[in-house]
C-alpha cells in the first residue's frame, strides 16, 4: 500500500469512526479504543501491521430481510458475516466492507449502511501466520431483490468452507453466537432507518 492510499484510508477510517454513534457504552468504548489505535499506528489499516489491524466486514440480508447470507469461515470454525482485510485500493472502511461483501458472495450489487453498525476485536492467526488482532467495523447491506421473489443466487469463494442463506430466526448451530445474533440486530435496525420505514 503506497503512502497516499495508507493515509487515504487511515484518514477515512478515523473520520467513520469519529462521528459514529455508537449504541451503548460498551460500544462506545471500543470505539474510543480503535481511535487511539488508529492514532498510534499510520499502518492500523493494514494486514502488516502485526499488533493487530482495523478490519471491515458486513452483514447481508436479503431484500424482505427475513435471511442472512454467512459464511462458514475455514480458521474460525462458525458461520459469520462476509469480510476480511482492506486492501490498497479501498478509499473507506464503507469500500473495503462492500468490495468483501462483493468478493466473498458472487452477489452483482449491495445497498450499504451509511455507517457503521458494530465494533468487535477478536485474537485471530489471519494470514500473516502469527496471532494478531481484528479490531472489526462492522456494516449492513441488504442484496437487491430478484424477479421472482426468491434468494439471490451467491457463489462461493475460495475464502469459505461453505456459504447460505439462513433465516435470520433459524441460525446455523455453528454460528458466532456471542457476536452474529446482536450483528444482526444493529443491522436491521440500520436498515430498516435507511429504508425509512418499519418493515
Amino acid at each position: 500500500m503506497t503512502d497516499g492510499h495508507r493515509q487515504t484510508l487511515h484518514r477515512a477510517a478515523v473520520d467513520a469512526l469519529a462521528s459514529w454513534s455508537a449504541p451503548d457504552p460498551a460500544q462506545d468504548s471500543l470505539r474510543h479504543a480503535y481511535l487511539a489505535f488508529l492514532a498510534a499506528a499510520d499502518d492500523a489499516c493494514e494486514r502488516a501491521c502485526v499488533p493487530g489491524h482495523v478490519t471491515a466486514s458486513v452483514i447481508v440480508f436479503d431484500a424482505d430481510r427475513t435471511h442472512v447470507l454467512l459464511t462458514l469461515h475455514p480458521r474460525v470454525g462458525k458461520w459469520i458475516q462476509l469480510g476480511g482485510h482492506c486492501e490498497p485500493e479501498d478509499r473507506s472502511l464503507a469500500e473495503a466492507a462492500r468490495r468483501e461483501g462483493l468478493e466473498e458472495s458472487g452477489l452483482v450489487s449491495l445497498t450499504l449502511s451509511a455507517a457503521p453498525v458494530h465494533l468487535h476485536a477478536h485474537p485471530i492467526t489471519c494470514s500473516l501466520g502469527v496471532p494478531t488482532r481484528h479490531l472489526d467495523v462492522r456494516f449492513a447491506a441488504v442484496a437487491d431483490p430478484t424477479a421472482d421473489g426468491s434468494l439471490p443466487r451467491a457463489v462461493i469463494s475460495d475464502e469459505s468452507t461453505d456459504l447460505a442463506w439462513w433465516p435470520i430466526d433459524a441460525l446455523p448451530a455453528e454460528v458466532d453466537a456471542e457476536s452474529i445474533p446482536t450483528l444482526i440486530d444493529a443491522g436491521l435496525d440500520a436498515m430498516r432507518n435507511r429504508a425509512g420505514h418499519g418493515r
